[in-house]
């Protein structure tokens, strides 16, 4: 019987069908495509917790500031990461009383405010005669102004501080704003230049021939194309001047001239046993420049690729 079956059997074997190499290769298509997905997924959901953990960390020392700004010291004390229970405006009213933080907001306000303004004014006159305008060394010029955005602040410190002295500037807000001036200038003149050199020259051209100088035509028709570029610019350079600490540390030593990042800075060492208070002072300082982004924002991005397929 056995011996009868054991031929039998290979014979039944023998004649089943064989896996063709056709087969095995979609087999091993499968599970390589398979394999890929579940990599992708893996680096997806990696790359999304790690996206979760920066902004955390960014989120989480706003939250901190807002919700303990509005906390008494004994809800403070008591649960420092928790929303505040019971929320009030008395360390607002504090830190304005006992900081003079009304009067450090006007100087940042007017510090910021004119040297924003002039510097987006003179960066956009020189960007258009840099882009649209031709004469002797106009490149040589531009490039030798790039430089500048890479030096430091603090390098040039003791030669601004001395021409200031000579001037008597000293404890003036126009030194500051002097200073900032020349810190914008170079970043606001690239950015004006690179979105005014996509600005079509025919259109400059139909100007010309209409009777338009050259001033009339940057008024008339490209300064009101160019509203991304300028909102970009007020942007960045509101921000820097906002949140500027070094040069008006130095040169703004009296405290009727004091910004409010220099407040801030002495309100922490004089009252730094206030965590509320100080959260209410900083709180106050952030406010402004979060409002200027929210109302520039959809502008920002185009003003920064302005011209950048040129």
């Amino acid at each position: 019987m056995t011996h009868a079956d054991g031929p039998a059997a290979r014979i039944r074997e023998s004649s089943l069908p064989m896996p063709s190499a056709a087969s095995r290769t979609q087999r091993d298509d499968l599970r390589a495509a398979t394999t890929r997905t579940w990599r992708r997924r893996l680096s997806r959901a990696a790359l999304h917790i790690v996206l979760l953990l920066m902004a955390m960390g960014v989120l989480f020392p706003i939250y901190f500031m807002v919700a303990n700004s509005f906390k008494s010291d004994r809800s403070f004390a008591s649960d420092p990461l928790s929303l505040p229970t019971n929320p009030t405006l008395s360390k607002y009213v504090a830190a304005f009383r006992s900081a003079d933080l009304g009067r450090y907001l006007l100087n940042s306000a007017v510090i910021s405010v004119v040297s924003v303004v002039v510097a987006t004014a003179l960066a956009a006159l020189a960007a258009f005669a840099f882009a649209k305008m031709t004469f002797r060394g106009r490149e040589g010029i531009f490039r030798f102004m790039l430089p500048a955005m890479a030096i430091p602040s603090i390098v040039l410190l003791v030669p601004q501080f001395e021409l200031m002295s000579k001037v008597g500037l000293i404890n003036s807000r126009w030194s500051v704003i002097i200073l900032y001036i020349g810190i914008m200038l170079p970043l606001s003149l690239y950015l004006f230049r690179n979105f005014f050199s996509s600005f079509p020259d025919e259109l400059l051209d139909a100007a010309a021939m209409d009777g338009l100088g050259p001033l009339q035509t940057f008024l008339r028709i490209v300064l009101p194309a160019s509203r991304p570029v300028i909102f970009t610019a007020l942007i960045i350079n509101f921000v820097f001047a906002w949140n500027e600490l070094l040069l008006a540390l130095v040169f703004l030593q009296n405290e009727q001239q004091r910004t409010l990042m220099v407040g801030l800075t002495l309100f922490n060492g004089l009252y730094s046993l206030d965590v509320p208070e100080l959260m209410a002072g900083m709180t106050l300082a952030t406010a402004p420049v979060v409002i200027v982004y929210l109302i520039g924002q959809r502008h920002l991005m185009r003003g920064l690729l302005g011209g950048i397929g040129k």
